[in-house]
């Protein structure tokens, strides 16, 4: 692997970003504040083993024919932290009694197949690596991860966060986190960072479009729609077509995503605004799926894909860099006088980076 796509920050990315924790960790509720405060403290012991296992700038093996089905596990931890857990259900077992567990090994499955039939990847290092998860994770945590080896999903606390398998865009969400570990290994922090989170965010959003079989106009766009509790005033954690609006909440604060270059965030916290100013880039997706039409997955979404694992997006890009570089995939698959190359100027242009 070059040298470049090496990450030299420690990285640890979860669903739900740090300063909407420690917002809520100074609930005067002490229940909320309680269970938020156990993730901050959880997240901060799995930092240091996710950063080693980013270090290392894996490659995927190479060689060895790969099946086109894939190969699932999903654990039990049991509300233990202990990783994986009971082993509960197998690639090609039936359902469960556990609903938790079943909506896992769909998400599995689904981001899977969006992978593969959108884009040719075997898996997540594209040469058909085992997707393995563990849910019931902890007491009351309030968060899903990918830990460079697998997912984990909390239970949420019941109150502000739901179970994290209900929203399947979480699951591809995390899961996206591995190929950009196996691809670019954006650097977690600045723009890069947002650039990592936004990734996620994209592919997570395919990943429900594709398993809905919605077009880019009937999509909610949306991230983490149904996992915010019934008393909290908000839709989900992050909107891709109006940042900033995903939830205005007493605990939660309002949501500070910006939607172009024009209100960026410089802040030192979330690792320089990594879930804040990812923002910017959803929405000139969210801009280019919706100008093109149909499916987001087929053309928008093949740009994106293109530029991320084309090999030339430094582990250090900045959004121009990654502006620039979709242009130069969007001409190399699709011309430079289509549709495709028009709708991806226009839409860099409406946030700010054209």
């Amino acid at each position: 692997m070059d040298a470049s796509h090496v990450s030299r920050h420690p990285v640890f990315c979860t669903v739900v970003p740090p300063h909407l924790l420690d917002k809520i960790a100074r609930s005067e509720q002490l229940r909320r504040a309680d269970a938020a405060q156990r993730t901050l403290e959880q997240d901060a012991l799995l930092r240091t083993r996710r950063s080693v296992t980013t270090l290392r700038g894996i490659a995927p093996a190479v060689g060895t024919p790969v099946s086109d089905a894939p190969r699932r596990t999903v654990y039990d931890a049991q509300h233990r932290t202990r990783l994986p857990g009971k082993k509960v259900r197998a690639e090609g077992a039936e359902p469960t009694g556990d609903a938790t567990v079943n909506r896992a090994y769909a998400g599995l499955g689904a981001t899977y197949e969006l992978f593969l039939k959108g884009f040719g990847r075997h898996s997540i290092d594209d040469s058909g690596l085992a997707l393995d998860a563990s849910v019931h994770y902890g007491q009351d945590y309030n968060n899903a991860f990918w830990d460079g080896q697998q997912m984990v999903f909390g239970d949420g606390d019941g109150d502000i966060f739901l179970d994290f398998t209900v929203s399947i865009d979480v699951i591809g969400h995390e899961l996206t986190h591995g190929v950009t570990q196996y691809t670019a290994n954006l650097e977690y922090h600045g723009q890069s960072g947002a650039l990592n989170e936004s990734m996620s965010d994209v592919f997570g959003s395919l990943i429900k479009q594709y398993s809905l079989d919605q077009t880019a106009q009937d999509a909610d766009w949306l991230i983490g729609a149904g996992l915010l509790g019934p008393d909290v005033s908000g839709v989900a954690l992050r909107s891709m077509k109006a940042p900033g609006t995903a939830y205005d909440d007493d605990e939660l604060g309002k949501d500070p995503q910006p939607a172009t270059m024009d209100d960026y965030v410089k802040t030192s916290q979330d690792n320089g605004g990594v879930h804040i100013n990812s923002g910017i880039p959803n929405h000139a997706f969210y801009l280019l799926a919706t100008e093109l039409g149909g499916k987001a997955w087929e053309r928008a979404g093949r740009i994106w894909y293109d530029t991320l694992t084309g090999g030339e997006l430094a582990s250090d890009a900045d959004f121009k860099d990654f502006a620039r570089l979709s242009v130069a995939a969007a001409v190399a698959r699709y011309g430079d006088g289509g549709a495709e190359h028009q709708a991806l100027q226009k839409a860099w242009s409406a946030v700010g980076l054209g």
